[in-house]
C-alpha cells in the first residue's frame, strides 16, 4: 500500500471516527496527539475518549476499554466501533474529505502509519517546546490535530500583534510527505531565503530529524515574523 494510500486512511479514521464521534457528543471535532498516534481528548459525562495507538482503534468509556484492528477494517466497522454514526451528515470544515465508499476495507500499511504517528509526536512535543519559549507578552492557541487538514497546529501571537501559524503536517498536496511549516498571517517575512512556500515556509521531515531541528526550525520562522 502507498503511503498516499494509507495516509488518506489515517485521515478518514481522524474525521469520520474519532472528529465525528466527539462532534455528536460536544460539537466540537479537534484532535490531540496520544500515546502511539492519535486521539480525541477526554470528552463526556463517562468521559470518553477514542485514539489510534498504531495499528489500532481504541475507545475508553469511563473506566472500560475496548479495541479493535484497523488491518482489513472498513470505515462503517470503525464508526460503529467508535459510536459514530457514519451515515449523518457531517463536515469539519471546507477541505472535509469525502467519505468514498465506508463499505471498502481501509489500506493501512503498518511501516507508514507508524512513520506518521511518530512524526505527530515529534511535532507535538515541538510545539510544546517552542510555545514554552514564547517571549512575555506572546500568547497562542490550544495545539490541535484538525481533522479536516489532519496536521498538528497552533496559532501564535507574537507581542507586536503579529499571528503565525506553526505545525507539522503528515502530507498533502502540498508536499507528498512529512513536514513543518510556519505560516505569517500578515507580509513581515524577514530574510527571503527562509521563505520557500506559498503560505510562509516548510522544510521536509527529511531535513528536521529531530524534535529540537522542528523547534529551532519554527523559532527561526517566528523570529523572521516578528521582523528579526
Amino acid at each position: 500500500m502507498s503511503t498516499p494510500e494509507t495516509r488518506r486512511g489515517l485521515h478518514l479514521v481522524a474525521v469520520h471516527v474519532l472528529g465525528r464521534r466527539r462532534s455528536d457528543v460536544t460539537g466540537r471535532f479537534g484532535l490531540r496527539a496520544t500515546p502511539g498516534g492519535f486521539g480525541t481528548p477526554a470528552f463526556g459525562p463517562e468521559p470518553e475518549t477514542v485514539r489510534v495507538s498504531s495499528m489500532t482503534l481504541v475507545h475508553e468509556v469511563g473506566g472500560d476499554v475496548s479495541a479493535m484492528g484497523l488491518a482489513g477494517a472498513t470505515l462503517r466497522e470503525l464508526a460503529a466501533f467508535a459510536g459514530a454514526d457514519i451515515d449523518a451528515p457531517f463536515a469539519a470544515g471546507a477541505d472535509t474529505p469525502p467519505i468514498g465508499d465506508p463499505d471498502l476495507p481501509l489500506g493501512m500499511d503498518p511501516a507508514t502509519v507508524h512513520g506518521l504517528e511518530e512524526w505527530f509526536a515529534t511535532g507535538w512535543a515541538a510545539l510544546d517546546a517552542v510555545l514554552a519559549s514564547l517571549p512575555a507578552g506572546a500568547g497562542a492557541t490550544t495545539i490541535q490535530l484538525w481533522p479536516e487538514h489532519f496536521d498538528a497546529g497552533t496559532t501564535v501571537t507574537l507581542p507586536s500583534g503579529e499571528r503565525v501559524n506553526l505545525g507539522a503536517s503528515p502530507g498533502d498536496d502540498y508536499l507528498d510527505g512529512p513536514y513543518a511549516y510556519v505560516g505569517p498571517w500578515g507580509d513581515r517575512r524577514g530574510d527571503p531565503a527562509f521563505w520557500n512556500a506559498p503560505f510562509g515556509a516548510a522544510r521536509a521531515r527529511t531535513e528536521l530529524d529531530t524534535v529540537e531541528a522542528v523547534a529551532d526550525f519554527l523559532r527561526t520562522g517566528l523570529r523572521l515574523a516578528a521582523g528579526g
